[in-house]
């Protein structure tokens, strides 16, 4: 190769670059530089379109860079350790706050901060007075159903119900189940209820979502939001639950465990099960099949729980924006301002809600800005009646699902009691907290609990 050819060309290209940027009113180094590390490779061709319609529009250079899936942590360790690291970088979950706050930009007094709404600030991860992060999707998780079906079934005369509106409590919700499980063959359904699968790719669905209702209100009786021990209060409300699903879905329970996402998401999206407990994501896999997108609805997850009924879905929260606080003041100002678009810009906006597919937890954005998913809509609609928030507090970590996962799957075959799914909820819970406490080196912080 010839190294003179080469550094010419290289130096033809700065200076091309900087001709480039001083059309946009000066250069980055006068503005600032944006770098940005992506965890979602799905979205990576908006944020480029935005970046550079950000650059066009201030002359601030924004470079964003994305991990391969599954790559996120490695590539992390790596980049920050470089001069150029990157300015802004994702979040997702308590295991990568612990990892990266050291990093982290306390945000609280930023523009951007000022915008998160209420249900944002509280999910938004804090280290005594310093908030580090700015959560930018928000999802729920409830128990979907099918109109079309709840209808038709209202027209019978062995209805208990007059319509989906009456279904406001779980012994309600119990009854429409068990009847219609009773008269599913009139119905023309393979059961009631979506077979609560245990295959590997589905058990998220009782473990690291359904298992979060007991531990919302026991933590909402004890007055925190966060705590090493728990008694399990509810743990038979979930139970009751997971029984219900049990006995009323297409599936035998003994054979539960080979039941995949894809098979239970195929039961609902076929019109062959009235309910189906997942989350707005599953909106993707749902349409274009037999079940109208008006014909979509969705109820909290009804346990029993006293005071239940003053609550819509789940919220879960889990990708955020983080600052690095080792950036120059220039960048980290450039970063902010950034950020601050990101959330104010009306091209931005459509871009995170339509194309994306986002919603976005700040003041900015309001009905019209919301994605085209009649689940979110529905999850929506329950905070515009004035229903609460099921908050999804941090669990531990993959290993506390999975041995919740093997003893559901044990008791489902019948092969393990219930006991087993207790300890593994309530001891696993301690124990595997001390394990992240010593790999991480700090647990979550509890403060008293807030709606």
């Amino acid at each position: 190769m010839n190294t003179t050819l080469t550094k010419l060309t290289a130096a033809v290209a700065v200076i091309a670059m900087s001709v480039g940027l001083a059309a946009c009113g000066g250069s980055s180094a006068d503005k600032g530089h944006v770098r940005y590390m992506n965890n979602k490779p799905e979205i990576v061709n908006q944020l480029k379109t935005l970046a550079a319609s950000y650059t066009r529009q201030t002359g601030v250079q924004v470079d964003i860079q994305t991990a391969a899936s599954g790559t996120y942590d490695t590539t992390m360790t790596s980049e920050m350790s470089k001069s150029d690291a990157p300015t802004m970088f994702n979040i997702s979950g308590y295991d990568q706050f612990a990892k990266y706050q050291r990093y982290a930009e306390p945000l609280q007094t930023s523009k951007a901060y000022s915008l998160l709404s209420k249900d944002g600030r509280a999910y938004a991860y804090k280290d005594g007075s310093n908030v580090y992060t700015l959560p930018y999707a928000a999802e729920w998780y409830g128990i979907i159903y099918n109109k079309k079906i709840i209808k038709d079934y209202c027209a019978k005369d062995y209805a208990v119900i007059k319509s989906a509106d009456d279904i406001t409590s779980y012994a309600v919700f119990k009854k429409v189940v068990e009847s219609i499980q009773q008269h599913k063959s009139d119905l023309g359904l393979d059961g009631a209820i979506a077979t609560p699968g245990l295959d590997p790719s589905d058990t998220y669905r009782f473990t690291a979502h359904m298992a979060r209702l007991p531990l919302f209100y026991e933590y909402r009786d004890r007055d925190t939001t966060f705590s090493t021990t728990l008694k399990g209060t509810y743990l038979n409300n979930y139970k009751n639950l997971f029984d219900l699903e049990l006995k009323n879905s297409p599936t035998q329970p003994s054979l539960v465990s080979s039941k995949t996402y894809d098979d239970c998401t195929s039961e609902f999206a076929l019109g062959k099960v009235a309910f189906y407990p997942n989350g707005v994501w599953a909106y993707s896999q749902i349409k274009g099949n037999k079940v109208a997108d008006d014909d979509l609805g969705m109820l909290p997850y009804y346990m029993g729980i006293k005071g239940e009924d003053d609550y819509g879905p789940a919220g879960v929260y889990d990708a955020s924006w983080a600052v690095n606080k080792n950036a120059s003041e220039q960048d980290k100002k450039a970063t902010l301002d950034f950020i601050a678009w990101l959330v104010t810009d009306k091209t931005a906006k459509k871009t995170f809600a339509k194309d994306m597919g986002f919603s976005v937890p700040f003041t900015t954005f309001g009905d019209s800005d919301q994605p085209d998913n009649p689940l979110t809509a529905a999850a929506r609609a329950y905070s515009e009646q004035g229903k609460k928030e099921v908050r999804s507090f941090t669990i531990p970590d993959q290993q506390w699902q999975d041995d919740i996962s093997n003893a559901l799957v044990e008791y489902a075959q019948g092969t393990g009691d219930w006991n087993k799914v207790s300890t593994a909820f309530v001891n696993g819970w301690s124990t595997e907290w001390a394990n992240n406490k010593a790999e991480l080196g700090m647990l979550p912080k509890a403060t008293a609990f807030s709606e």
